[in-house]
């Protein structure tokens, strides 16, 4: 008969691993992760963040046969050419009406948070994006697409799982390289989980948002992109968003410099939707201005606008995965696909310079579709004994538009072929995009998130050594008054009446500039306290120094991208 386990005995085997998690708690809150541990890290930041993808999803379905009487977001355009014009006219306004309260209640700048803001915050945020204008902006994304925007559902995605990973990063005190790989895993698992491209979502996120191709990051944001797409399998099964004919033929040596043309084409059309997007929220800023509007009503005239439009046209609400699927078969005729196309641009345009939210990825497909069909229609029918298909140009010609406007030729290559499934075209498509985005990233600041960014004065587009100078503010590196090697106060008075000084809350990247042009060893700190008030002396930076902190910085980075 086997011995009864004393009631002490157990008690204290309980204490003592109680005890060991505790520790290893602390010691993971006080330390960080380690390998193994962050690999498991990465998996439940991933599986999260595939959830938050799959349930945005599902609610935007939900939202929009709230709205419109269909769930297949597929679909709308065709079921929105059977309801009442007054309809297509109402519902967006009152979309647009709900995001502008949202995000007027929940955002300091009405602005919706996206792509863009996920990249500042891998770069300069230690990988931590803003939460509750995050929350707002999910919220605002997702009724301005069921309701009918003309935009995409990835931004609002990739920002949601922003926010996981700096849930989790800010509870487990995560360092800058732990957080940024974190936000790369969470984003990469979205991008997967909306998809179903694993490969595309792992590369996107190594490629747009945290912009290297660490072998440490390389791992762990692939295990947490293929949790997001079991999830998105389990749900959805093993299908392609869109379905071609058939596999296209390629005449090789003949067709090939079309496909050159056509990239070359696909990236001004890429510039052309980027600039029509930011001159629209120029324009709109002005005309707000001007009208002295609520700033809550500017997606409701917006909305307003989309809907007048969708009466005649109602191919460019929401998402235009029907529309897309139609150029990618070869089911438009030519003037169908120029007058979508042109129609596509002037609709995101609207919508994103109405400050309605949403993302640029699926209406960047749609453009290039219709694009690449309406240039292989025009090359199939003038050269018609030596072109294959004229679909094989609306799949390039989506690769390469989109590729341009995301700045990412590698990932946006790879999500067309996980999208459509059609990997025998690849040298078609690869053409495309190099060309497209050799052109578009001269015109424009690399890309559609980072010449967003530069217009808010955020300089990612050059590199770190752009950028880096912006991240040291004066009062973290400066020699403060009573120091040892604070200088004579005669020769920084000397220096104040000759108005060679900077302000305390300044950074670095205001100070060398003054460095350069007074020759001085170092530059007096102050504060300001009125025009009529001399500034009061706080100390003193020293170009040493500011030259010190800049090139340590420089040096993590390396470390952290080759690594």
């Amino acid at each position: 008969m086997a011995p009864k386990s004393h009631p002490s005995l157990i008690r204290q085997q309980l204490a003592e691993m109680a005890g060991m998690t505790t520790r290893g708690w602390q010691l993971l809150r006080q330390k960080g992760p380690g390998q193994v541990q962050f690999w498991f890290i990465a998996l439940a930041v991933g599986t999260a963040a595939g959830f938050a993808a799959l349930g945005f999803r599902k609610g935007l379905e939900a939202l929009q046969a709230f709205a419109y009487g269909t769930d297949d977001v597929n679909r709308l355009h065709s079921f929105a050419l059977q309801i009442p014009w007054y309809w297509l006219l109402v519902v967006p306004m009152l979309g647009g009406l709900v995001t502008g309260l949202i995000l007027h209640r929940f955002t300091p700048d009405g602005r919706v948070r996206s792509v863009a803001d996920v990249i500042e915050g891998a770069a300069l945020n230690d990988g931590r994006v803003e939460k509750r204008a995050g929350l707002a902006s999910a919220a605002a994304s997702m009724i301005t697409l069921a309701t009918g925007g003309s935009s995409g559902r990835e931004g609002p995605v990739v920002h949601i799982a922003g926010m996981i990973s700096s849930w989790v990063s800010t509870l487990i005190r995560a360092n800058g390289m732990t957080g940024r790989d974190l936000l790369g895993c969470a984003v990469a698992a979205a991008v997967s989980a909306s998809f179903n491209a694993p490969i595309a979502g792992s590369l996107f996120a190594l490629e747009v948002i945290l912009r290297h191709f660490a072998l440490h990051a390389f791992a762990p944001i692939v295990v947490a992109s293929a949790a997001g797409t079991v999830i998105n399998r389990l749900a959805f099964g093993d299908v392609t968003e869109f379905t071609l004919p058939g596999t296209s033929a390629l005449e090789f040596y003949v067709e090939l410099p079309a496909y050159l043309i056509l990239g070359m084409v696909s990236g001004l059309v890429a510039v052309i939707m980027m600039r029509a997007i930011f001159w629209s929220e120029d324009l709109g800023n002005r005309v707000q201005a001007h009208l002295s509007l609520p700033r809550f009503l500017r997606p409701a005239v917006t909305g307003l606008m989309l809907g007048a439009l969708a009466i005649f046209f109602p191919h460019i609400i929401g998402v235009g995965y029907e529309t897309t699927s139609a150029a990618l078969t070869g089911k438009l005729v030519l003037h169908e696909a120029l007058v979508f196309a042109v129609l596509k641009v002037i609709a995101v345009a609207i919508t994103f310079g109405g400050r309605m939210g949403g993302g640029i990825f699926s209406p960047s497909l749609m453009v290039g579709a219709l694009t690449g069909l309406t240039f292989g229609l025009i090359a199939t029918g003038i050269f018609p004994e030596v072109s294959g298909s004229h679909t094989l140009y609306a799949l390039a010609g989506m690769g390469a538009v989109a590729a341009a406007v995301l700045g990412a030729p590698i990932s946006t290559t790879m999500i067309v072929f996980e999208l459509t499934g059609d990997w025998q075209t690849g040298l078609a498509v690869m053409v495309s995009v190099s060309l497209s985005t050799a052109i578009s990233s001269r015109l424009v600041d690399r890309s559609f998130f980072l010449t967003q960014l530069e217009r808010r004065n955020i300089h990612l587009a050059a590199g770190p050594q752009a950028y880096l100078l912006g991240m040291f503010r004066c009062s973290g590196v400066m020699c403060r008054m009573g120091d040892d090697r604070m200088p004579d106060e005669a020769r920084c008075r000397d220096l104040l009446e000759n108005g060679v000084y900077i302000d305390l809350n300044s950074t670095l990247e205001a100070a060398m500039p003054i460095f350069d042009r007074s020759g001085a060893p170092f530059i007096p700190v102050v504060t300001l306290e009125g025009e009529a008030r001399e500034p009061v002396l706080k100390g003193v930076l020293f170009q040493v120094d500011a030259l010190k902190a800049y090139n340590r910085a420089l040096a993590a980075i390396a470390e952290e991208e080759h690594s």
